[in-house]
C-alpha cells in the first residue's frame, strides 16, 4: 500500500467522525506497512478538548505496542495537525507524518508555524502535506455546509416566519465585506408580534478593575432605507474596553422580517419595538448614535426611560461620526432641527442585499415616507410628548 491508500483509510475515519457529529478528521498509524491503530475526532462525544484524531490514534498505537515511544511509525491524518498534535507526534518519536488538506488557521506543519522544522528539538519527524487534499477539503466543506443548513433550520424553528411577512434568504448576505459580526435575533418582544428582529450586539470583555468607568452602551440606529451593515466601519471604533455596541435592524430592513403590508409600518410601532428591545437587553448608560438627517425616531426613545440614556452622537452619510459625544440635553437642538424624516439614496456594496425583490421593500418605502405632519393621532401624541420632554430636559 502507498501513501494515498493509507490516506483513504484515514478519510474513512473522518467520515465516521462526521456521522457522529464531530468535525471530520481521521487518522491511522502505520508501522512497517501495517495499520496498527486508527483514530477520529471525538471532542464532542468525549467532552475532551485533547481528543483530536491524531491524539486518539497515537493513544491506541501506544497501547498496541505497549510503549509510548512509537519508533518507526507513520501517521496519516486528513487535516494538517495543530500545535498540540504536532507536540504529541514529536514526543512519540514518530518517523513520518503525512496529512491531507492544510489548515490555514491552526496548522502547525507549515500553515501558521512549522514545529517539524525546528532543528533545535531533540527529535525530527519527517512530514509531507497535500496527499488527497481535495478529498479531505471537500469532506470538511460538506460537513460545515450541512451544519450551517441545520443551524438555519433550527433558527427558523425558533423564529417561524409569519404568513404575512418575508424573510431575506441568508444567501443574499453571503460574502459581504467587513461584516463579520455575529447575528442575534428576537421574536419575543410584544410589539414584534412574532416577527423576527435582527440586531448586532458586540462587547469587549475586560477583567474587572477597581474604579473602572461604567461601560457605555452605544445604541446605533440606521438610516432609511439602510440597515446594520452601514455601521460596519464604526463598530470597531466604538468598541472600547468593556463598552457595548448594539445595532438593530428595524422591522422591514436588513436581516429582520419584512411585513408585506405597508400598514404595519407606523412610527409608533417601530418606536415601541426599540423601547422594548432596550428594556429586554437591559441597556444602560446609553449613547444614541443617529444619522444626522434622520434622528426623529431615535430622539423619541429617551423619554421612555431617561435614566438609561446619557448622550448623543451623530453620524454622516459615509458612516463616520461627525462630532464628539454631546450630553443628552443636546437633543433639544437636534429635535428642533429635525423638521422632517427624509430618505436618501443608498450607495455602495451591500445596501440592496436585504431587498432581493420589490415585495421586500414595503417597509422601506412606507417608513421612509412618514413625516411629522401630526395627522396621525398616535404620531401627534409621540411628537408632542417628545417636544415636552426635550424642552424640560434642557432646562433641568
Amino acid at each position: 500500500m502507498n501513501d494515498a491508500d493509507f490516506m483513504v483509510l484515514a478519510l474513512d475515519q473522518a467520515r465516521m467522525a462526521a456521522s457522529s457529529g464531530e468535525v471530520p478528521v481521521g487518522a491511522v498509524v502505520v508501522r512497517q506497512g501495517q495499520v496498527i491503530a486508527t483514530g477520529r475526532n471525538a471532542l464532542v462525544r468525549g467532552h475532551d478538548p485533547t481528543a483530536h484524531a491524531e491524539i486518539v490514534a497515537l493513544r491506541a498505537a501506544a497501547k498496541v505496542l505497549g510503549n509510548y515511544r512509537l519508533d518507526e511509525c507513520e501517521l496519516f491524518v486528513t487535516l494538517e495537525p495543530c500545535a498540540m498534535c504536532c507536540g504529541a507526534i514529536l514526543n512519540a518519536r514518530l518517523k513520518r507524518v503525512i496529512f491531507g488538506a492544510p489548515e490555514p488557521k491552526t496548522g502547525a506543519a507549515g500553515s501558521v508555524i512549522n514545529l517539524f522544522a525546528q532543528t533545535t528539538l531533540n527529535h525530527q519527524t519527517e512530514w509531507q502535506g497535500g496527499v488527497l487534499a481535495e478529498a479531505s477539503r471537500a469532506l470538511m466543506q460538506d460537513f460545515f455546509r450541512q451544519r450551517r443548513h441545520e443551524q438555519r433550520e433550527s433558527a427558523r424553528q425558533r423564529h417561524p416566519l409569519r404568513d404575512d411577512a418575508l424573510r431575506t434568504p441568508d444567501a443574499a448576505f453571503a460574502g459581504l465585506p467587513a461584516y463579520p459580526w455575529t447575528p442575534h435575533y428576537r421574536s419575543d418582544l410584544p410589539a414584534l408580534d412574532r416577527l423576527r428582529m435582527h440586531y448586532l450586539d458586540e462587547q469587549v470583555v475586560v477583567p474587572e478593575i477597581d474604579a473602572k468607568p461604567v461601560p457605555v452602551s452605544y445604541l446605533c440606529l440606521h438610516d432609511l432605507p439602510g440597515w446594520s451593515y452601514g455601521f460596519r466601519q464604526l463598530i470597531p471604533f466604538l468598541l472600547g474596553a468593556g463598552d457595548r455596541v448594539v445595532v438593530p435592524d428595524l422591522i422591514g430592513f436588513g436581516k429582520s422580517d419584512k411585513p408585506k403590508k405597508a400598514a404595519f409600518h407606523t412610527f409608533s410601532r417601530h418606536r415601541q419595538v426599540l423601547v422594548e428591545l432596550v428594556e429586554a437587553l437591559d441597556l444602560r448608560n446609553i449613547v444614541l448614535v443617529l444619522p444626522e438627517w434622520q434622528s426623529l425616531l431615535g430622539l423619541t426613545l429617551p423619554m421612555a426611560a431617561p435614566l438609561r440614556y446619557r448622550g448623543l452622537r451623530l453620524m454622516n452619510a459615509e458612516g463616520r461620526l461627525i462630532e464628539d459625544e454631546q450630553p443628552l440635553s443636546g437633543g433639544l437642538v437636534l429635535w428642533k432641527q429635525a423638521g422632517k424624516i427624509k430618505s436618501r439614496n443608498q450607495i455602495g456594496p451591500g445596501c440592496d442585499a436585504p431587498f432581493p425583490g420589490p415585495s421586500y421593500r414595503a417597509g422601506a418605502l412606507a417608513l421612509s415616507a412618514l413625516a411629522p405632519d401630526f395627522e396621525d393621532a398616535q404620531k401627534f401624541d409621540v411628537f408632542t410628548e417628545a417636544e415636552r420632554f426635550w424642552t424640560l430636559h434642557i432646562k433641568s
